[in-house]
């Protein structure tokens, strides 16, 4: 795994972690989850694959082919408008997918605008509570400060990822596919309707396609 690969997967791991740990909303009266509600709540997220996880920042996605084994075999995709996961909305209509997050335009705007992560920290206390959180030792105890590198990574190192941009838009969208999900006959349509129209991902259709588009090869006849 190279260099730029590991520090991408710690600011998305950071991201799933600091949702994952965090309530609805925050005051100094709120208690933190205790150890064990925590892990009741990863060993939830791990019992099925009923949902898709595809979190990466519009435009920066290489492939999607992972995302279209999970949802042809009935997982609802939860994701960012790129890779695959266009394609996958285009084929199961935007009523079977969650979508959230950033677009690729709306990325590159940002760039161009100046992006300031210490905006959305400022500005919304769920992600100041998350990330003030690793100061903490709470997951390390008698170490304070021992994760604190994770947060300058979202505040002075500029947040290069735009997951604190993307992280309201994400929890909005989790709220919507928990909403879904206790709807069992909705839920059940979603994950058939998945499956049913993913013939487009075969692989004799992408084959033609790299024929066609990238190799330019003519094909030949057989004999």
């Amino acid at each position: 795994m190279q260099t730029s690969s590991i520090f991408t997967f710690w600011i998305r791991f950071s991201f799933l972690l600091c949702l994952a740990f965090s309530t609805a909303s925050y005051s100094d009266d709120d208690l933190l989850p205790s150890v064990e509600e925590i892990q009741q709540r990863l060993n939830a997220s791990t019992d099925a694959a009923d949902v898709s996880e595809q979190i990466s920042t519009a435009g920066k996605e290489a492939s999607g082919t992972g995302n279209m084994k999970l949802a042809l075999n009935g997982a609802v995709t939860i994701g960012t408008l790129d890779g695959a996961n266009i394609e996958i909305a285009e084929e199961v209509g935007d009523e079977n997918i969650f979508i959230f997050g950033l677009t690729v335009d709306e990325v590159k705007t940002l760039d161009t605008n100046g992006y300031n992560p210490y905006h959305y920290y400022e500005n919304n206390a769920e992600i100041r509570a998350c990330l003030d959180w690793l100061d903490t030792d709470y997951f390390t105890p008698g170490k304070p400060g021992e994760l604190s590198a994770i947060k300058d990574c979202f505040l002075t190192g500029g947040d290069p990822y735009k997951v604190l941009a993307d992280f309201q838009s994400y929890a909005d969208a989790h709220k919507a596919l928990d909403k879904a999900y206790k709807n069992q006959q909705q839920w059940a349509k979603m994950a058939i309707l998945n499956t049913a129209l993913m013939g487009k991902f075969n692989s004799d259709r992408s084959i033609e396609d790299y024929v066609e588009n990238i190799w330019h090869l003519t094909p030949c006849k057989s004999s």
